[in-house]
């Protein structure tokens, strides 16, 4: 301790600190900070990511019952909006157009149908992930929480939405002859599958949209391209049969045509294991992984951006 004398008063100094000449980051691993919001570890996220899982299945159960809170007939809209794009659909292609080559109409329309029904999950999914961070910047700034817990919770609610549809997929299978068998078993694992697909692809859209908002707006003009690609409404292998034989099999390959084509398999008795690409359960299982683990670090990666700037 040092003494100086100024204007005729005394001033003491004060002691040195033992923190004297230590860097921010120096002082902040001695004494334990850490910076507000910042991303934890990867097994840290995953960790608080299950610590929410009640909030996950409660919020995307409370997005489901407001979706069509303001409609009439409320909830029927879940199987009605897909099941009156599947007869549209029927009109079009299969009464106008005759795509249904090679199949009987007792299969073509569970076929179409089913097409519909899957493809719009994975359709639903994506829409909502890309809004998933930009449309509830309100929630994301006000509360801290792992940010992957909004569109994993809008993946959970396009599956809900769907298991709904499902009663309707299986009237429409028995109608046409397609009795309840051991292969219906096959559409539990399908499921799981195509929900881990589209969740990791809903992350990897809402990182996405939450820096290019306008990408909501482009989506729909992708989403029907892939459609269209996928086989929804006709037999890919039937339809390009006259074309190079790889073209076919790309296209058979793609997530999309290989969840509808599990599904019609499942379902349909007259849509035999002929129609299915080689090795299609282990395309499925690797385009599940590849997404939901791929989707979930891209978004992880980005975790303290959501909801700044």
């Amino acid at each position: 301790m040092s003494e100086t004398t100024h204007g005729g008063g005394v001033a003491v100094s004060p002691p040195p600190s033992p923190d004297d000449g230590l860097g921010a980051a120096e002082l902040a691993a001695k004494y334990g900070l850490s910076v507000s919001g910042a991303r934890p570890g990867l097994v840290e996220y995953v960790r608080q990511l299950w610590g929410r899982r009640h909030f996950i299945l409660a919020f995307s159960q409370a997005k489901l019952t407001a979706q069509y809170s303001q409609a009439k007939l409320g909830q029927v809209w879940q199987v009605a909006t897909p099941l009156l794009n599947a007869f549209v659909y029927y009109l079009i292609f299969g009464l106008i157009l005759q795509v249904s080559r090679g199949m009987s109409r007792d299969v073509y329309i569970p076929f179409l149908v089913t097409g519909v029904f899957v493809f719009t999950f994975t359709q639903s999914s994506v829409m909502a992930g890309v809004r998933a961070i930009s449309g509830n910047l309100g929630l994301v700034r006000a509360l801290h929480f792992p940010r992957a817990a909004l569109p994993v919770s809008f993946a959970l609610q396009q599956l809900q939405q769907l298991l709904f549809s499902m009663i309707v997929l299986f009237v429409v299978a028995v109608t046409f002859g397609s009795y309840p068998s051991l292969s219906w078993l096959l559409i539990i694992p399908t499921l799981i599958l195509q929900f881990c697909f589209n969740m990791g692809l809903a992350l990897v859209m809402a990182r996405l949209g939450s820096k290019t908002p306008d990408l909501a707006q482009l989506m729909p003009f992708i989403m029907r391209t892939w459609m269209y690609a996928s086989g929804v409404m006709f037999s890919i292998k039937h339809m390009l049969a006259k074309r190079p034989e790889w073209i076919a099999d790309v296209l058979q390959l793609n997530p999309a045509a290989v969840y509808m084509d599990l599904m019609r398999f499942a379902l349909i008795d007259g849509y035999g294991s002929g129609n299915l690409p080689p090795h299609i359960w282990a395309v499925a299982l690797g385009w599940a992984v590849v997404a939901a683990v791929g989707g979930f670090v891209f978004f992880w990666k980005a975790e303290e951006r959501y909801g700044r700037g």
